[in-house]
């Protein structure tokens, strides 16, 4: 009989075996409290990124609508740098890869022939012609059309 051993020839725990029995509760003890809580993080970065579109779209129409209020108003210089950055955030959305674009590839499609207005709209501002009041007015009711294409499931994912 060796000396680990007793006489009934049950074997000793020594104390890496102990050691292991600790390991294992502590790593299970760890699990249960950090499970939950990177669930929780997942759902509120999921949440975080949802919001962060919806951000970003309500951006781009709050240039579109602030461009035709400053058209009304005469203030054409602010109307163009409000046109060039809504044409400039829709070509970036319509370019971008499906993962990282916030129009569904529908939306881009329904929107991307509104890019065809740009140059004649920031002439037409450049210029300071009161049409281009109307010519937004009429952009900003395309866009809405275009953007309130409600997305399918697959098109979110």
């Amino acid at each position: 009989m060796s000396s680990s051993e007793t006489e009934n020839g049950y074997r000793r725990s020594g104390p890496w075996r102990q050691f292991g029995i600790y390991a294992v509760v502590l790593f299970a003890a760890f699990l249960v409290g950090f499970v939950p809580m990177w669930w929780a993080a997942r759902g509120r970065g999921i949440e975080r990124d949802e919001a962060r579109r919806e951000l970003r779209l309500s951006q781009m129409k709050n240039d579109l609508g602030s461009a035709v209020i400053y058209s009304r108003r005469g203030e054409y210089e602010q109307a163009r740098q409000a046109t060039s950055s809504f044409f400039t955030a829709l070509r970036s959305q319509c370019e971008a890869a499906d993962e990282t674009a916030d129009l569904t590839s529908s939306q881009c499609a329904t929107a991307k022939p509104l890019l065809d207005h740009r140059d004649d709209l920031i002439t037409l501002l450049a210029r300071g012609d009161p049409a281009s009041a109307d010519r937004l007015s009429a952009l900003y009711v395309s866009y809405e059309k275009a953007i309130s294409t409600s997305p399918t499931a697959n098109e979110l994912k």
